[in-house]
């Protein structure tokens, strides 16, 4: 890619070699110029001016008149202090654009990630409940990040892992089983996953119930929660699962058939997919023989009642359970076995896994055992931790019903989409069917961004109102520049104008350079996103451009003008502009609407 400050920073590297100044690429800092001086980018001459064993000033007025005499692409420089401040000619920029919009292909992509293989797991919900708000930033970090991976030339593959057994999934079927009465998805008029997540939340009920009677019985809450006939009853149920108990094995089926099919639905509507799902029910059994080579090896042990741990007290945690005394498997155990099985199905030297920072003292645990196993996928393993969403009325809790539901959320957003259009009247005339597709797309962009323009690590608090806002830091704000600047682009076209073309101004004015610079510097961007795994880095890249573009779009005209060159400069701006939002936007996910 042209850049600008790539073709300086070159010059400046032959000048030290030539004057014998020894330098590392690290010493050579070019800054943008702030905007009280006059240039375009600032070479700090402090650590040179040392080693020439000359005044910062003097090195400065030096190496500034032998960057315009040997390049005729510097137009001029002044010198304040330790600071070389360069002016660029004006074809610098205009050839540069150019460049920009020569790309035939996807814009801005890298060759970063070529040969290498990345798995990365989201999403991976329970088959008990609906999927709900902290699913969903789950799913959009994790997506983003495969499209970006992808973007940069990785192989990627994006997979699920569906915890559909365990203690959690017994308790939907004992309620179903127990008070169902035959009720289904279709008789209740409930998408699957919200169906069986109802009986989830009767269970929750059903059991503190049960544990307050024994309370005032005269149990203490440690007698009433060991005593409980429900907790039992749910500790049997998974007993009989693992031992292929055929009616509970034919009700699991059933009810798990129901949730799936309503993720499906989901996904489908925020277009997210998974090349492959993994399931824990397959994965359990592989995690069981893994245990029993750990044993075999001694790296684990058995304890008298028949449970058999690890001991991690050398690596500063503590002794970790890996199967219950009568056998049944912990979370621990599947994933030791999905682990071997997503190594075995795709052989990726890299496995990413987006897992709220809940569970960072499992990642921990999961990956020091594969370590101790000699497993060869340990080292590849990578825990995308992130925080937890919360509501200004506070935290979510599945069990309690209190989860803000994804897809209530998702029509919500839509709906708040068409209130703050027709508010703002742009879209008159328009048919049903193009308003549907606009209100869709703002509010699915709004909740997307929203949750993943904030660093994954930090936990965040989510305002639905504040999310889709045309204003500030937010999807519809980026998308709305978009459909501005693609409205300016039809115009110019209608006009005659050739927008593979740009213009050769004779001054750059400083809000156009800001543009240009920050879209050189997409590529960097891009590839740092992917190798941090840190979608944020894009988004909030993408929301910076847009806010230049409008900066500028505001002070400089562009279809208005009797300098022609001025005005093609000006509009091949904009339509790279365009394209890098365009692209950025689909590299998390987010759609962009052609008028608004």
């Amino acid at each position: 890619m042209f850049k600008p400050e790539a073709r300086i920073h070159h010059a400046l590297e032959n000048l030290l070699s030539e004057a014998g100044i020894p330098y590392t690429q690290d010493e050579i800092v070019l800054q943008e110029t702030r905007k009280e001086f006059e240039g375009d980018f600032t070479f700090v001459v402090f650590p040179f001016a040392k080693k020439a064993k000359s005044s910062p000033e003097q090195f400065g007025i030096q190496t500034g008149e032998k960057l315009k005499e040997r390049f005729d692409w510097i137009k001029d420089f002044n010198v304040i202090k330790g600071f070389l401040n360069i002016s660029l000619k004006p074809e610098i920029w205009t050839d540069s654009l150019q460049t920009w919009l020569d790309q035939k292909e996807q814009i801005g992509t890298s060759e970063l990630g070529k040969g290498r293989k990345v798995m990365v797991e989201f999403s991976s919900p329970n088959t008990n409940k609906p999927l709900h708000l902290g699913h969903l930033r789950n799913i959009f970090l994790g997506d983003s990040l495969s499209r970006i991976l992808t973007a940069t030339q990785h192989r990627v593959i994006p997979v699920t892992l569906v915890n559909d057994r365990g203690v959690h999934i017994c308790k939907s079927m004992f309620a179903w089983m127990k008070v169902g009465n035959g009720e289904t998805p279709q008789s209740s008029g409930l998408k699957g996953d919200h169906f069986v997540g109802k009986y989830y939340v009767l269970y929750d009920k059903m059991y503190k119930a049960e544990i307050e009677a024994n309370i005032n019985s005269g149990m203490s809450k440690e007698e009433a929660e060991k005593s409980s006939t429900l907790g039992l009853a749910i500790r049997d149920m998974l007993r009989k699962w693992e031992e292929n108990d055929a009616e509970i094995r034919q009700i699991w089926k059933m009810m798990n058939g129901w949730v799936l099919e309503g993720f499906d639905q989901t996904y489908k509507k925020i277009n997210v997919f998974f090349e492959k799902v993994y399931y824990e029910s397959e994965t359990y059994l592989l995690g069981k023989d893994l245990i029993e080579e750990g044993l075999n090896s001694e790296v684990f042990y058995r304890k008298e009642d028949g449970s058999v741990w690890v001991d991690l007290t050398a690596e500063g945690l503590d002794h970790k359970i890996l199967l219950r005394g009568d056998g049944t498997s912990v979370y621990i155990t599947q994933d030791i076995g999905t682990a071997a099985l997503k190594y075995e199905d795709y052989g990726a030297e890299k496995s990413v896994y987006v897992i709220a920072n809940e569970q960072d003292y499992h990642m921990k645990v999961l990956k020091l055992i594969l370590e101790k196993l000699k497993k060869p996928y340990a080292s590849g393993i990578y825990h995308l931790s992130y925080g937890m969403v919360e509501l200004p009325s506070g935290k979510m809790k599945s069990r309690e019903g209190t989860v803000v539901d994804a897809d209530e959320l998702i029509e919500e957003m839509i709906q708040l989409a068409e209130e703050k259009t027709t508010e703002l009247g742009k879209m008159e005339g328009a048919d049903l069917s193009e308003l549907s597709e606009l209100y869709e797309t703002l509010g699915l962009g709004a909740v997307k961004y929203y949750l993943i323009k904030v660093e994954p690590k930090k936990g965040m608090l989510f305002d639905p109102n504040d999310s889709i806002d045309f204003k500030g830091n937010t999807g519809p704000f980026i998308q709305y520049t978009f459909a501005r600047i693609n409205s300016l682009l039809q115009k110019a076209l209608q006009t005659g104008y050739d927008l593979k073309v740009s213009g050769k101004p004779e001054v750059i004015e400083p809000t156009e350079r800001l543009v240009l610079q920050k879209i050189n510097s997409y590529t960097e961007v891009l590839d740092e996103s992917a190798s941090t795994y840190n979608p944020a880095l894009l988004a909030n890249f993408i929301f910076e451009l847009a806010s230049l573009y409008n900066r500028f779009y505001n002070e400089l005209p562009v279809l208005k003008g009797s300098d022609p060159e001025v005005l093609r400069f000006r509009l091949a701006l904009s339509a790279v502009t365009a394209k890098v939002i365009g692209t950025g936007l689909n590299l998390l996910g987010i759609r962009v609407p052609n008028r608004m």
